[in-house]
């Protein structure tokens, strides 16, 4: 399986562009233990409005537990060579799957900006930030072990891309916010702002990585993208 860079990075970089959401947003904890993404809110009397994408929700004040930003930062990718952090398993892991390394690179990038020990509010863990399930369907024991980490990573995004046809807009969101919630949406990115703005940082992550390795000739459509 080869990925097609004119056909995959840059037509998603393209599409999620057009999807792009708000630049600010906040996340609520819920007294149930649900966090919802918003992208502004108002206080109403005894109740707070959640703006979120499509719409809004009330929700009185004793049902939240904490309003908090959104804890994200805007990546500098560097190209991958000999001083990129973990290199070598980013390659071999490519090679053995068949996916372009840049691709890996990126998510790395996004997932935990090369932080192995990085755990999401969610429980998602190391490099790639696996779920535990996730991590145990790929035969991960150990998620902090960076090369267990992006061997499980990268095959997870590799059966991804298998299931959705090299669809790579919808193997991200789907390594976002689940293949499960991505089918439930008809094959569709779901509309969460978490998993949109995921995949369109990934994409532009993506899409900059290629530019640049590219250099003048980056003008030109790459004939593959896989290693």
């Amino acid at each position: 399986m080869r990925l097609k860079l004119s056909r995959l990075a840059s037509a998603c970089a393209l599409a999620c562009l057009a999807a792009a959401a708000p630049a600010r947003a906040d996340y609520v904890l819920l007294r149930n233990g649900n966090r919802l993404n918003v992208t502004g809110y108002e206080i109403l009397g005894d109740k707070y409005r959640l703006h979120v994408q499509g719409g809004f929700a009330d929700v009185p004040f004793d049902e939240i537990v904490t309003i908090e930003p959104e804890e994200t930062f805007e990546p500098n990718p560097a190209p991958l060579t000999e001083k990129t952090p973990y290199q070598k398993l980013i390659l071999a892991a490519a090679s053995r799957y068949h996916l372009d390394p840049d691709l890996i690179h990126s998510v790395i990038i996004i997932e935990s900006n090369f932080n192995p020990k990085a755990v999401s509010p969610k429980d998602a863990r190391g490099l790639m930030q696996l779920m535990p399930r996730t991590a145990e369907l790929m035969g991960v024991k150990d998620s902090f072990d960076p090369a267990q980490n992006i061997e499980g990573g990268t095959r997870y995004l590799r059966d991804l891309l298998l299931k959705y046809k090299n669809n790579l807009t919808l193997a991200l969101a789907a390594y976002n916010a689940g293949p499960q919630t991505v089918d439930r949406f008809g094959h569709t990115v779901p509309p969460y702002l978490e998993t949109m703005k995921y995949v369109q940082r990934i994409a532009k992550t993506y899409a900059k990585l290629k530019a640049d390795a590219s250099g003048p000739a980056s003008a030109q459509p790459s004939s593959t993208a896989g290693s």
